[in-house]
């Protein structure tokens, strides 16, 4: 059993699990906030699923990723631009599933829930794939 709980405590994929809940509680906690606000629903899923794009950062290449995360330079620049595309695609997905919701006139909240799975999917793909690659050379 304690083989067991050490095999899942150092593996990647939970890790990077956690990491996307506490970066998902601080979007959907800013999500239900701003949805008490004027903006429309989409600009405020836009502008939560952002606040979690900085948290899911610090916390991927601090303890997901450590073995990926270049330390400065030019391959560390890349790859915050590479993170960065990746999240735009995680944002659109995002943004685009809650304005739709909005557009039929759908429970928002239910459709953001959607967008998490869809989102959380195309995110671990591509940050595992494209952006946390040990050893990236930069052009």
């Amino acid at each position: 059993m304690a083989n067991l709980l050490e095999k899942l405590r150092d593996s990647r994929f939970l890790r990077y699990f956690a990491a996307s809940c506490i970066a998902l509680a601080i979007d959907l906690g800013s999500f239900f906030l701003l949805l008490k606000t004027p903006l429309a629903p989409g600009l405020s899923a836009a502008i939560a699923y952002s606040l979690g794009i900085v948290a899911i950062w610090v916390l991927l290449s601090r303890a997901v990723f450590t073995d990926g995360t270049h330390g400065s330079g030019p391959a560390r620049t890349q790859q915050k631009a590479l993170f960065l595309v990746s999240s735009w695609g995680g944002l659109a997905l995002t943004t685009a599933i809650v304005s739709a919701a909005d557009l039929i006139q759908a429970d928002v909240r239910l459709f953001k829930g959607l967008a998490v799975i869809f989102s959380f999917a195309f995110n671990y793909f591509a940050r595992k794939h494209l952006v946390f690659t040990a050893h990236r050379k930069v052009a």
